[in-house]
This record gives structure tokens, sequence and C-alpha cells, in this order.
């Protein structure tokens, strides 16, 4: 056989295989179709069972016992203001190390394509960078000329570090500095030789936490309420006849929410009122002197039991949003009643902290 004819059988060879003429032996075939079938079920299954795993929002826990078990550990004494700093902490590694880690900024399978719980995480993380501006601006100062505490002002700041950072820096190592400089203060406030570091249960200072928590809740509630759309009345100005503002709005104000962002509200309601409960249960004996001698211990432990409420389980597969009395029901608007409830519980507080 001539070189040509070697060249010629080779093309021929070839178009065969292109039109599928050359078949592969019948079990190579079966082995390779059902190695990329296992693979697929593997790669749609993994994701799936761990996304369900991971779904699940982590248990509440003592924060007295935790302290104390912090306090033995590292033999301290429970001093004022150590409850609600070890607290905080717990909370961040909480959200830090639960199952499937910190989900927020994930851009893999499945926490990319799961949205509940990083909403979840985005309310616990409001609620405390809420307490750690708190405790930076007023808890941790005897007045307003003195100096901030050196701890607290690198844990505030990165506190608010971009929740969704993925690297360069990870969200994560932002955030375990913060509770890296949090575990530093808590252990210099429980060490009697060290007196640069106060915690002050004040009232002042409670009510001004407190004021916060205020303007967070009634956000909520307000998206909450926002599930089924309504038109509201525009009080922007009210009670102040001589107010005035940038832009002019209408008078009736039509609001709600797109059915996408429904369950995404509900759950960072769902995690802020989680991050809330264990604060404040801190919070009822830390500043225990206090509410007892403005006689707030009960308005307290109401706005706690309304919070304890908003942690229920869910049975339903979705987030419903039936409307007004209809047939199914709209779990916004039941989220929404217990955190307003626990607002207005807020407002009896702190008046009753502004008496004198």
């Amino acid at each position: 056989m001539t070189l040509l004819d070697q060249i010629q059988d080779v093309y021929a060879r070839l178009q065969q295989k292109i039109q599928g003429r050359i078949q592969l032996p019948a079990f190579t075939r079966r082995w390779g179709t059902g190695l990329s079938s296992s693979l697929l079920i593997i790669f749609i299954l993994i994701p799936l069972v761990f996304g369900f795993i991971w779904n699940n929002e982590p248990d509440p826990f003592d924060v007295i016992e935790h302290a104390a078990s912090l306090s033995r550990q590292h033999n301290e004494d429970m001093v004022t203001g150590y409850i609600t700093t070890a607290t905080l902490i717990k909370v961040g590694d909480i959200l830090l190390t639960k199952s499937g880690g910190y989900l927020s900024n994930d851009l893999m399978p499945p926490g990319l394509l799961m949205d509940n719980i990083p909403n979840w995480e985005f309310g616990v993380l409001v609620q405390m960078r809420d307490l750690a501006r708190a405790m930076r601006n007023d808890i941790s100062r005897s007045q307003s000329q003195s100096v901030e505490d050196k701890d607290l002002i690198i844990a505030e700041p990165q506190l608010n570090f971009n929740s969704g950072s993925w690297m360069l820096p990870a969200t994560e190592n932002e955030y375990q500095k913060a509770l890296q400089a949090l575990t530093r203060y808590l252990h210099r406030i429980a060490d009697a030789d060290q007196q640069d570091g106060q915690f002050y249960a004040r009232a002042d200072n409670l009510s001004d936490w407190l004021a916060l928590i205020e303007k967070r809740l009634g956000s909520l509630s307000q998206r909450l309420s926002a599930s089924v759309g309504q038109a509201r009345i525009n009080t922007d100005l009210a009670g102040g006849p001589e107010g005035q503002q940038s832009t002019p709005t209408n008078k009736l104000i039509e609001l709600k929410t797109p059915w996408t962002e429904i369950d995404d509200i509900f759950y960072e309601a769902r995690g802020s009122a989680w991050a809330l409960n264990h604060f404040l249960k801190a919070v009822e004996v830390d500043f225990q002197s206090i509410l007892e001698k403005k006689n707030a211990l009960v308005s307290l432990r109401q706005i706690i039991r309304e919070l304890d409420a908003t942690q229920a389980t869910v049975w339903s597969p979705m987030i419903l949003n039936g409307g007004g009395f209809g047939f199914f029901a709209n779990h916004s608007l039941v989220m929404a009643n217990y955190i307003s409830r626990a607002n207005a519980a807020v407002i009896d507080l702190r008046m009753l902290l502004s008496q004198g």
C-alpha cells in the first residue's frame, strides 16, 4: 500500500468515526453511561443534602450558664457586664461556626443557592453591630468626654465590615478579629488589676441602646406588614407643623413587598429577634439593680416573652403570604405582630428608665 493509499484509509476511518459508523463495545458504552449518570446524581444530590442540613437555625443557649462556664474556665469573677459581653461573643461565634459556617459570602453551591439562613445571619449581625456600637459609645464610658475603650475601638468597626466579602479579606476573618477584641475586653473588665476596662450599667446607657432597638424593630415591623400590600397615610412630618423634608411625597403611600423578598425579610426578622432575645436575657442580669429600682423588670421580661414567640417552629416548607383573613396563613403578619408588641414594650421600658 502506497503512502497515498494509507492517508486515504486514515481519512476514511475518521469520516466513519465522525458519522458514528464505528461503535465502541457495548460494555464500554454501558460503563461510560453509568459513570456519567452517577457523577450527575452525586453533583446534584450532595448540594441538596448539605443544603437541607445547613438550612437549620441554631438552637438558643442559656446566657447565664455560658457565662458561668466561661468564668470558671478562666478563673474570673462574673462582674457587671460579664454576661452581656460573653453573650455577644457567643452569638458571634455561633454566627461563624454553626452548621455550614458563615454562608452569606459563599460563591459555591449549596450556600450560593440558599437565602433563608444568609438573611437570618444578617439579622443577627445587625443586632451585634448595634450592641457593639452602644458598648463603644456609651456603656464602656463614664461620660461623653471619657476615652473610648481600646478593644471596642477595634471590635465595633470590624463587625461593620462588608458581610458578603469572599476574600482579600474574607468576612469571617474580619469578624473573628472583632470577637478577639471583645474577648480581650471581657478579660479586662473581669480583672481587678486592670481598671481601664469598664462596663457601666446605668439607666441612661441602657436607654440609649434601647433607642436603637426601637428603631430596628419598628422598621422590621413595617417591612413585614408590607407583605400583603396596603395604602398608608404619610406621617413623615407628624407632630412637626414647621418641619420640612428634602423631597415632597404623596399623602397616601402604597407599600408592598415583592414576592421574591417576603421570605428574606421574614428570616432577617427571625435572626434579629434570636440575637436580641439573648442580649436582653443577659441585660436582665447585668442591669438588674437598675431595672428593679425603676420597677421596669417586668417590662423587660415582656419583651423577652414576645421575642421568644418569634422563634416558634415554622412547619410550612415555605413562607406563606395569605392576605388578611384569607384561607392561607400569612407568616409575615404573624411575625410582625410579635415584633410590634416587643417594640411597644421597648418604648414602655424606655419611658420607665427616663423617670426619676
